[in-house]
C-alpha cells in the first residue's frame, strides 16, 4: 500500500507530522492493521525499519515536544513526576484509613463493598480511555483532565453531608486516580528509551520507601488535629500543585514545537496517511463523530457495560441485597440477567474491535502478539495468586500470631517493600545488560518459592521468619516481574500503541486481582465455617464457631489464653483453610513462568521501542547512533 496520500487539491494542503515517516517506511499501515510486529532481538539497526502504524495528534505531539526541549525542560519534566508519584503514593496510602471513619459517620460502613465495586469497575474502564484520550488529544490535556476529575471527586467528597454525596464523590475522584496512573507510565514511556525506561518507571516507586512508615502517622494528625473532611481537602491543593510541572512542561514544548513549525494540532488521516488542513471546515456534528472514531466512543461504551454487568453481582450478591423484595443470590434472575448482558456485552466488543473499529481500543494486533499476550497473562495470573493468599492474610496472620497492631502493618508492608525494591534493582539490570527476558523467569521463579514456602511456614508453629523470607521472595519476584512485563509489552509495539497496550497489561493485571479476590473469598466462605464448626464442635462450643468467623478480631484475643483449646481448634481451622488457598496460589503461579519462556528477548536499545528502529522524536537511528550488542 502506497504511503502517500492522495487528494485532487493538493494547494488547500501541507503534508505534515508524518512525512519524514513516509519517506523512510516501506509500509505504513492504519491503525486498525491486524500485521505483528518483527521485535529487534540483536544489537544495532541494520535493516531500515519494515513496521509502522498511522499516528495519532496525541503521539505526534508528544513526538514533536522531544524535538524541541533540551536538558532544562526534561529536568524539569521529571522533577514533576517524582513529585506527582509522591502525592500518588501518599494518596493510596492514607486517604484509604478515612474511608471507615466517613462511613461510619453515616451509620453506613456496609456500603464500602458497592463503593468498592464501583471504583472497580472505573478502574477497569478509565486506563483504556485515559489512554486513548492521551493519544486522541495529547499528554498535557490528559493530564489536565485527569486532575480535574481527580479534584471534582474529592470537592464533592470534602463537601459531603451524606453517604451518596460520598460515593458519588469516590466514584468520580477513581476517574482521575487511574487515569494519572497510566498517564504517569505513558508519559516515562514517551519520553525514555527502551534501555532507561525499566528503571525510570521503577523509580516512581521508591516513594513507598517513605510512606509505608509515615502515612498511618499522618492520617493519624489528620484525625487528631481535624477530621476526616481534610484528609480528602488536603489533595484538592496538592494534585494540582504537583501535576502543574508535567503539564506545563508538555505545553509549553508543544507551542514551541509549533513556533517552530512542527505543530501536529490540526491533523486528518487518510489512506494510512497523515496531512494538515490549513483549515477545517467540517461541521459541529461531523467534528464530533470523528473524534468518536478517534477515541473508540462505541468500544468504550460496550467494553464500560460489559464489566459493569459483570463485577455489579458480586457486590449484590455478597451483600445479599434485597431488591423488590427477593434476597439476591446467583440463581436469581436479576443477577443471570446481569451475568448475561455483561457477557453478550464484552463478546459484542472483541467482535466490533476485531471487525468494525476504524481506530480500536485494542487493536487486534496485540492478540496476535505473544510476547504482548504473555507478558499481559503473566500480570493477570500473577495478581490472581498474589490475592488468592493476600485477601485473608491480615486475618490469617491476627488468628495465629500474638503481633501487636504495629508489627501486624509491618508484617503487611514486607511484601510491598520488597517489590518496590527488586523493580529498582531490575531496572538496574536492564539498564547494564540490556535485556530482560530470563530475568523475569527467574524473578517468577522465586516468586513461586516464595509462595510455596508459605505452605510450610502457616499456622502458630510456623516460625516469624519463615513468614517473613516467604512475604521477601515474593516480592522480591514480583518487582521484577512487574518491572519486565511491562517493558517487554512497550518495546514490542509502535509508539502510537504504547498508550494502548500499556492499559491492556495494568486491565488484565486488575482483572486478576478481581477474580483472585473472588476466588479467595469464595473459598474462605464456603470452607471456614465448616472448618470451625468441625473442630470446636467437639469442645461443645457450636455458637464459638460463628462468633470466630464473624469476629475475628473481637473474639481471638478474649479466647487465646483464657480457652487454649478453643483457641488451638480455631487455630488449626484458619490453617487449614490457608493451606487450600496457598495450594491454588502455588497451582497458579506455575503458569507464569511457562508463559514467560517463550517470550521474545528483546534487546533493549537507544531506540523508543523495538519494532520502528526510531528514536524518541519519531525519527530512524542509523547505524552510527545504534549501539552494537556486546557478546
Amino acid at each position: 500500500m502506497s504511503a502517500r496520500t492522495s487528494h485532487d487539491d493538493k494547494s488547500d494542503l501541507e503534508l505534515a507530522g508524518n512525512v519524514e515517516r513516509e519517506e523512510q517506511h516501506s509500509a505504513y499501515l492504519p491503525t486498525a492493521s491486524s500485521a505483528v510486529p518483527v521485535p529487534q532481538t540483536v544489537g544495532g539497526i541494520v535493516n531500515p525499519p519494515s513496521y509502522t502504524v498511522a499516528t495519532q495528534a496525541g503521539v505526534l505531539k508528544v513526538e514533536n515536544v522531544n524535538r524541541v526541549w533540551g536538558r532544562n525542560s526534561k529536568i524539569a519534566l521529571f522533577v514533576g513526576i517524582g513529585l506527582a508519584a509522591y502525592i500518588y503514593s501518599l494518596d493510596g496510602t492514607t486517604t484509604w484509613q478515612y474511608q471507615f471513619y466517613a462511613t461510619s459517620d453515616f451509620a453506613l460502613h456496609s456500603l464500602l463493598g458497592a463503593i468498592g465495586t464501583a471504583q472497580a469497575i472505573v478502574l477497569a474502564v478509565t486506563k483504556p480511555f485515559a489512554a486513548k484520550f492521551a493519544d486522541v488529544f495529547g499528554r498535557a490535556e490528559a493530564f489536565c483532565l485527569a486532575v480535574f476529575f481527580y479534584c471534582l471527586g474529592y470537592i464533592c467528597i470534602a463537601a459531603c453531608k451524606d453517604i451518596h454525596t460520598y460515593a458519588a464523590g469516590a466514584i468520580i475522584y477513581y476517574i482521575g486516580y487511574a487515569a494519572l496512573q497510566i498517564l504517569i507510565q505513558i508519559v516515562i514511556a514517551d519520553c525514555t528509551n527502551l534501555r532507561w525506561r525499566g528503571l525510570i518507571s521503577s523509580l516512581t516507586s521508591i516513594w513507598f520507601f517513605v510512606n509505608a512508615f509515615v502515612s498511618s502517622n499522618i492520617a493519624q494528625g489528620v484525625l487528631t488535629t481535624s477530621n476526616w473532611h481534610w484528609g480528602y481537602a488536603m489533595f484538592i491543593i496538592l494534585i494540582p500543585v504537583t501535576i502543574a510541572p508535567i503539564a506545563g512542561t508538555l505545553f509549553w514544548a508543544q507551542h514551541r514545537a509549533k513556533k517552530l513549525g512542527l505543530d501536529s494540532t490540526d491533523l486528518v488521516e487518510a489512506n494510512g496517511g497523515t496531512a494538515a488542513k490549513a483549515k477545517d471546515t467540517r461541521s459541529l456534528g461531523k467534528r464530533v463523530l470523528s473524534y468518536a472514531i478517534d477515541i473508540d466512543a462505541l468500544g468504550l461504551i460496550l467494553f464500560a457495560a460489559g464489566w459493569a454487568c459483570i463485577l455489579l453481582p458480586l457486590t449484590l450478591v455478597k451483600n445479599n441485597t434485597v431488591i423488590g423484595g427477593d434476597a439476591l443470590w446467583w440463581d436469581n434472575y436479576k443477577i443471570i440477567i446481569l451475568l448475561v448482558v455483561g457477557g453478550c456485552s464484552l463478546i459484542a466488543f472483541c467482535l466490533y474491535e476485531r471487525l468494525l473499529a476504524i481506530k480500536p481500543l485494542f487493536p487486534f494486533r496485540f492478540f496476535k502478539n505473544y510476547t504482548i499476550m504473555a507478558a499481559a497473562l503473566i500480570g493477570f495470573f500473577d495478581f490472581v495468586s498474589f490475592y488468592l493468599q493476600y485477601t485473608f492474610q491480615y486475618t490469617f496472620i491476627s488468628v495465629t500470631k500474638d503481633w501487636s497492631i504495629a508489627d501486624q502493618g509491618y508484617f503487611a508492608y514486607t511484601q510491598t517493600l520488597a517489590l518496590t525494591f527488586a523493580a529498582i534493582c531490575a531496572g538496574f539490570f536492564q539498564l547494564y545488560f540490556r535485556r530482560t527476558k530470563w530475568l523475569l523467569v527467574g524473578g517468577l521463579v522465586v516468586r513461586l518459592a516464595g509462595v510455596g514456602m508459605m505452605i510450610h511456614s502457616r499456622g502458630a508453629h510456623g516460625t516469624t521468619a519463615e513468614l517473613v523470607w516467604s512475604q521477601l521472595l515474593q516480592g522480591l519476584g514480583g518487582g521484577v516481574a512487574s518491572a519486565s512485563c511491562q517493558l517487554l509489552a512497550q518495546a514490542s509495539v509502535a509508539h502510537q500503541d504504547v498508550a494502548t497496550v500499556t492499559a491492556l497489561v495494568l486491565l488484565f493485571a486488575e482483572i486478576g486481582n478481581a477474580v483472585g479476590t473472588a476466588i479467595a473469598t469464595a473459598i474462605w466462605r464456603d470452607w471456614m465455617p465448616r472448618e470451625l464448626s468441625n473442630r470446636l464442635a467437639s469442645l461443645g462450643n457450636d455458637t464459638l464457631a460463628g462468633l470466630i468467623y464473624g469476629a475475628p478480631a473481637v473474639v481471638i484475643p478474649e479466647i487465646r489464653f483464657t480457652n487454649v483449646p478453643a483457641y488451638t481448634a480455631a487455630v488449626a481451622a484458619y490453617s487449614e483453610v490457608m493451606k487450600i488457598l496457598l495450594i491454588c496460589a502455588t497451582c497458579i503461579a506455575i503458569i507464569p513462568i511457562g508463559l514467560s519462556l517463550f517470550v521474545n528477548n528483546i534487546f533493549l536499545s537507544d531506540a523508543h521501542n523495538a519494532v520502528e528502529g526510531e528514536d524518541l522524536a519519531g525519527r530512524a537511528l542509523n547505524n552510527g547512533e545504534a549501539r552494537e550488542e556486546k557478546v
